[in-house]
């Protein structure tokens, strides 16, 4: 939602789609209503510059912000492709075509027209990709003679259809999800001519990364848990919406005041979108360091937010960022390719708590990451007194759990049964969540704990619909062993560092409980493959007794897909 802070100095920032310092401030609107300021915006992914030094045995983050274009290799060609297409400058032989297009554009959001009779607009104190934000007075109503943040987007910047929407859109987010504590409150939305005004709680404490740098660079561990618990409590509630925000960074955290221990507030939902819990979305949005490996992919979901939560706290605990390089480019690669450094100073001095957390969020495979409601009950900040939120996630698991096979229930019931102490921490919250009756949970208890934590976005982001697809739990009840066994991801499991244990005593149930005689044919059915993956499978069962052999369980567990068994047919 820009920057509703009270800074003076703005630092420059970028985004997917523009950057955040490169043209000069347009006049603050009036009456007159003088121009839009509009520039021609330079792209960039690189964020703002850092000024702390970097851990040992780690090069230092450049301070220079590298423009397009260059030569980039993939997938930044992917991005700049993108970027072209909702950036495109006007071309001079097309310049009328393009004004006749603006001017059938229907730049009415039906919002009040009388801002400047309820509000008197002040110094400007934040610049986005779309619009500046500015300090106003409240004239009269309910705010009268207090402070607030006034986004102001020119309605000259709104040059296509998809950019009408962005505003529609954004407006819609922050309005519907505005209750939660760590949201920047909404006031209003306003309209005239010539400008959109969203009013917002005014967020005097300044940025994270101000804070992150008035500390040295980083954080204490203790510190740091405060700020990660409040990152991961309103992530947790915008994914249950159906909003992933694709550009959380310190820079988009504001203190409400400048207490220390002020409340933190999520901003700028500029870039946010609503996505229903199975969809995959496939615009590349963010900011470069921030940026999860599966968006350079153009496939991803709420855990792309996950992976940024993961890069902030590991700038916490450290002081530098896990991902670096003198291009955007480059740090594409290293975003895909490379691990973050967890070894050099100061991490050996770091709890391994602390490190495994950050590990679990920087796990470059989406699957295998941590939720925010998981990430709360991890024993790094089991400690800490929060509440841990109902989970997406659980519906999504429950959702193929009474969808699947005998055979996989069976197979996920045995992995049930050898779960951790620490696994079973999380699941038994979120089983409480669902308000059980007599240690049993059913469909009615998943649609009403949806209802309790409904807001408009949840609507908008169709979450209702997954029930349509939990509708076996309609003729039966859960206990508690079997929502374990329906709501854990064998992906997840995988990235711990005692699997194999769990996997090894997992087995052993399964051998007693569920393994069965089973055709090569048959597993490819269970399994949902062709005829090609019949070479892999033949290897999951043994020969003396047709049954499942240990790594035919644990990799019927993750599944098999096409590009799995591509690979390991041209190896």
């Amino acid at each position: 939602m820009g920057q509703c802070c009270s800074k003076g100095a703005v630092k420059p920032q970028s985004t997917a789609t523009g950057h955040r310092n490169q043209e000069p401030p347009p006049p603050s609107p009036g009456p007159a209503g003088g121009g839009s300021g509009a520039g021609t915006p330079v792209i960039s992914f690189t964020g703002s510059p850092w000024q702390i030094r970097c851990p040992e045995a780690s090069a230092g983050t450049p301070r220079r912000i590298f423009k397009w274009p260059f030569p980039p290799p993939s997938p930044a060609k992917q991005i700049m492709s993108v970027i072209r297409k909702r950036t495109k400058k006007e071309k001079p032989e097309a310049a009328g075509t393009i004004l006749e297009e603006e001017e059938e554009l229907d730049k009415n959001f039906g919002f009040s027209t009388n801002f400047l009779a309820k509000y008197e607009l002040g110094r400007e104190i934040g610049r986005g990709h779309f619009g500046h934000t500015c300090r106003a007075k409240c004239k009269k109503g309910a705010l009268k003679n207090q402070y607030v943040a006034v986004k102001v987007i020119p309605k000259s910047k709104m040059t296509s259809a998809l950019s009408i929407e962005d505003v529609r859109r954004e407006v819609k987010l922050v309005k519907s999800l505005s209750e939660h504590q760590h949201m920047v409150q909404f006031y209003d939305a306003f309209e005239d001519d010539q400008y959109v005004y969203i009013v917002m709680e005014l967020c005097e404490g300044g940025e994270l990364l101000d804070r992150i740098l008035s500390r040295g660079g980083r954080y204490y561990e203790n510190d740091a848990k405060s700020i990660v618990i409040q990152m991961l409590s309103v992530a947790s509630f915008t994914h249950l919406q159906g909003v992933v925000h694709r550009d959380l960074k310190p820079e988009n955290f504001l203190f409400s005041t400048k207490d220390e221990d002020s409340l933190m507030k999520v901003i700028d939902f500029g870039l946010s979108d609503f996505v229903r819990p199975d969809q995959r979305l496939n615009d590349i949005v963010g900011s470069a360091y921030y940026v999860a490996p599966e968006v350079l992919h153009r496939s991803y979901n709420v855990e792309a937010d996950m992976w940024s939560i993961g890069v902030i706290t590991y700038i916490l605990l450290c002081g530098s960022r896990p991902f670096f390089a003198r291009t955007e480019s480059g740090i594409f690669r290293s975003v895909v390719k490379t691990d973050p450094n967890l070894d050099g100073s100061p991490w050996p001095s770091v709890s391994p708590e602390a490190k495994d957390f950050v590990k679990r969020l920087l796990n470059k495979d989406h699957r295998k990451r941590m939720s925010a409601s998981q990430a709360l009950t991890h024993p790094w900040l089991r400690d800490e007194k929060h509440d841990v939120p109902l989970d997406i996630l659980v519906y999504k698991l429950v959702k193929s759990y009474v969808r699947a096979t005998p055979l996989r229930r069976a197979a996920l019931k045995a992995l049930s049964k050898a779960l951790t102490e620490d696994e079973l921490i999380y699941l038994s919250a979120q089983f409480n969540l669902l308000e059980q009756k007599d240690g049993r949970v059913s469909l009615e208890n998943f649609k009403t704990a949806l209802v309790k934590h409904s807001t408009p976005a949840m609507k908008e982001s169709r979450v209702f619909d997954i029930l349509d697809k939990m509708k076996p739990l309609s003729y039966t009840q859960m206990t508690f062993e079997e929502f374990s066994a329906a709501a854990i991801s064998p992906h997840q499991l995988e990235a711990l560092e005692g699997w194999e244990n769990i996997a090894n005593k997992a087995f052993q149930y399964f051998e007693l409980e569920g393994n069965r005689v089973i055709s090569v044919d048959a597993l490819a059915q269970e399994m949902n493959v062709g005829d090609s993956a019949h070479s892999i499978l033949k290897d999951w069962i043994r020969s003396s007794d047709g049954k499942l052999n240990f790594l035919g369980f644990t990799k019927f567990l993750h599944g098999l897909s096409i590009r799995s068994v591509n690979t390991r047919q041209h190896q």
